[in-house]
């Protein structure tokens, strides 16, 4: 009795794995749902229609490790896709191969759970054929309580009926479910036709093309608003409850260095490590001295360079790595230092250099705006300031602060429950309050700095190194394909 019924589970289970490929590998091969996978594994997804005359909304994110790009497109409800009638064929197919898969999902259940029962069921019959048997040879033994015996065990295996009935009703459904699936068969192979049949070096060559026109979108869509920030992602637990990390921002893809500064003030020791994994294991590094000590955490790496601020001044530095020399270094005016005008935690944080698509910026206050956050664009050869802008958002009432894409972002707090509560947008010289929230797991945030390579935030968190992904978010009007 048991054959069967492993039978009717190998065909279930090969019918399970036959719709699942087709619920989840069709619609990207024939480019149903309009993604495809990088090397790396990564999905990135793009509209292939183009729009009306109205805008897309556009998204864009960074993931972590490997840092791969996610552009994800809304269209207008109507594009032309919605009168495609490949795409409505795809979709009805679609459709069906997930009432398939609901379907195999019920059949496997029952099925296991029958065969449980019918397993349960297999010594109450050896037991029943043995009390049958010696019930024939001796038929004159035969009492009253033998004969009731036979008749519970009767009772007791009644029950099987219905199981039975019920893997007959199965036995039909798979029938029909095999259908279905030539069916199918036969209506995709029909679609191949009509769409042309691709080896895999065709599809390899569509993936290619697809990858070019999604970097070809982040080039038109390199800046954006600030609509989220992900859950943070731990790096490291490592150095003091201060301290500051980084990547250099505009360096190559094939350069991953970091760099590493425990504490804000007076240290002069900067650790590079060749690789994020290097770091993340501790080893593989060379340290730098620098000539002079620093203040703060908010330092950056630049182009083979750090800038920083010089202990006990208002002096702006930059240090080249390569020469391990310094290359110029520049008295900011009137900016206050040594806890003049820090952030909310302290820390001798009074010059803040940050790094965004735009270039190299420096965030501080002075006297004359009465401690409120100065936005200076800075020269990054000469360190001189190119143009500024007063936010009116008091300095010490901030926990931290990074720029995007020209936009100053401002936490309310450096403990736990922050949020990203304010942005002033430099091209437009104007403000507003935002709400967005901001994970702070570690509640105290001494360091954050955007990242414009990686499109990621980078945070040191009461000893621990940590970083965000941000979603930006893009309106662009189109005259054609992107």
């Amino acid at each position: 009795m048991t054959v069967p019924l492993l039978k009717i589970g190998a065909v279930l289970s090969t019918m399970a794995m036959v719709t699942n490929w087709m619920s989840q590998t069709l619609p990207s091969l024939v480019g149903l749902n309009g993604t495809a996978v990088s090397q790396a594994g990564t999905s990135e997804s793009s509209t292939l229609f183009q729009s009306s005359n109205e805008g897309w909304q556009v998204y864009t994110s960074a993931q972590v490790p490997d840092s791969k790009c996610l552009c994800t497109a809304v269209i207008p409800v109507q594009g032309s896709c919605s009168r495609d009638l490949r795409s409505r064929q795809l979709q009805q197919l679609k459709e069906k191969v997930q009432n398939i898969s609901q379907s195999m999902v019920e059949l496997d259940l029952r099925t296991y759970r029958d065969l449980q029962y019918v397993r349960n069921t297999e010594s109450l019959m050896k037991g029943l054929d043995s009390k049958l048997k010696v019930a024939t040879e001796s038929q004159k033994n035969l009492n009253a309580k033998s004969f009731q015996e036979l008749k519970e065990k009767m009772t007791e295996l009644m029950p099987l009926i219905r199981v039975l009935d019920q893997y007959k009703a199965d036995t039909r459904t798979i029938v029909q479910l095999k259908e279905e699936v030539r069916n199918l068969s036969g209506s995709l192979l029909q679609i191949q036709e009509e769409m042309g049949a691709y080896d895999y070096e065709e599809l390899q060559q569509r993936v290619l093309v697809l990858e070019a026109r999604l970097h070809a979108c982040m080039q038109k869509l390199g800046c954006g608003k600030l609509t989220g920030v992900s859950n943070p992602i731990t790096i490291r637990a490592s150095g003091s409850r201060f301290g500051s990390w980084m990547t250099d921002t505009v360096a190559p893809s094939s350069d991953s260095r970091v760099w590493y500064m425990d504490g804000y003030y007076k240290g002069r020791r900067v650790l590079e490590y060749r690789t994020l994994n290097d770091f993340i294991t501790g080893q593989n590094f060379v340290q730098h001295l620098l000539p002079h000590p620093w203040a703060g955490t908010g330092h950056v790496v630049f182009n083979g360079s750090l800038y920083y601020n010089k202990y006990q001044s208002n002096i702006v530095v930059k240090y080249h790595f390569r020469s391990r020399s310094v290359a110029v270094q520049r008295s900011l005016n009137a900016a206050g230092y040594n806890n003049t005008f820090p952030y909310s935690w302290g820390g001798f944080s009074d010059i803040d250099f940050m790094v965004d698509e735009n270039g190299l910026w420096a965030v501080y206050t002075t006297n004359q705006n009465a401690g409120n956050i100065v936005v200076s664009r800075m020269d990054p050869i000469t360190l001189e300031i190119l143009r500024s802008w007063d936010t009116g958002y008091p300095k010490r009432s901030a926990g931290e602060s990074f720029i995007i894409c020209g936009t100053l972002y401002v936490t309310n707090s450096h403990l736990a429950g922050a949020k990203i509560y304010f942005a002033y947008y430099t091209n437009t010289s104007s403000y507003e309050y935002t709400d967005i929230p901001f994970h702070n797991q570690y509640s105290h945030i001494s360091m954050l700095d955007y990242n414009p390579r990686e499109r990621v935030l980078y945070t040191w968190n009461n000893g621990h190194q940590v970083i965000y992904n941000v979603t930006l978010f893009h309106v662009i009007k189109t005259s054609g394909e992107l």
